[in-house]
């Protein structure tokens, strides 16, 4: 059975690209692909990332991305991590995801971007864009980071703002991007401005990745009554 899940591209209306999750089921292949395995690629995360229905699944217009307390493949946690990459990619433009984030002690929602070098590059030297991160611990913070070679700290460059209903609503986490500068904005109201420049690798097509990592390096010590918890994205939408 295929699904069909909108693509747009108007001309003159500035909207490049958009899924909107309007197809109950699995993720549109056509746009995303997933990152399998445990360990969080050296962030010491506690999932076990897979492609199955019972971590990421289409409903009711919006994409689940669930995490379970679950024995998998050796680990404790199950998720899953969603990927543009090799489907979609832009360079420029402003890029916004109306999403609302989990509750649980331990969660660590991402939506972020890599640079299409990324496989040859490595990182940093790709360039990473975190639009959006959520601390496990820390549910009404959000923050924008980005990652690049010549970052002056060992954690990125960013900043963070205060969302107090992260996880109870829908928000619009968005970045505008150019070759001058890259904006970090919730809700409209920009929180974080990096200046850009050709030395940085900000200068190429970058894929967008959607996921929800356990514990880890960042998500922190997970609440031991947890079970399940979810990342709901009502769109994602490029604009240029």
């Amino acid at each position: 059975m295929s699904i069909s899940v909108k693509i747009v591209i108007k001309s003159g209306s500035g909207l490049l690209w958009s899924e909107e999750f309007d197809t109950p089921g699995p993720p549109n292949s056509a746009n995303w692909t997933y990152d399998l395995g445990a360990g969080g690629w050296g962030n010491n995360e506690l999932e076990y990332y897979t492609s199955r229905p019972d971590n990421a699944v289409v409903s009711n217009g919006t994409l689940k991305i669930i995490a379970k307390k679950e024995a998998y493949m050796g680990s404790a946690y199950t998720s899953a991590r969603l990927l543009s990459k090799g489907l979609f990619s832009f360079q420029y433009g402003k890029i916004e995801i109306r999403a609302k984030l989990p509750a649980g002690t331990g969660t660590w929602p991402g939506i972020w971007m890599l640079g299409n070098n990324f496989t040859t590059a490595g990182w940093p030297a790709c360039g990473e864009i975190d639009i959006m991160e959520q601390n496990g611990s820390q549910k009404s913070t959000i923050f924008g980071t980005m990652h690049y070679p010549t970052q002056k700290s060992p954690n990125g460059d960013g900043s963070t703002t205060s969302v107090t209903t992260a996880s109870s609503d829908f928000h619009r986490y968005a970045a505008i991007w150019s070759a001058a500068s890259i904006q970090l904005l919730v809700d409209d109201v920009v929180y974080y401005t990096l200046p850009n420049s050709g030395g940085l690798p900000f200068n190429q097509g970058f894929f967008v990745i959607l996921n929800v990592a356990m514990g880890g390096n960042f998500g922190g010590a997970v609440d031991p009554a947890f079970t399940t918890d979810q990342m709901e994205i009502d769109y994602v939408r490029v604009y240029q």
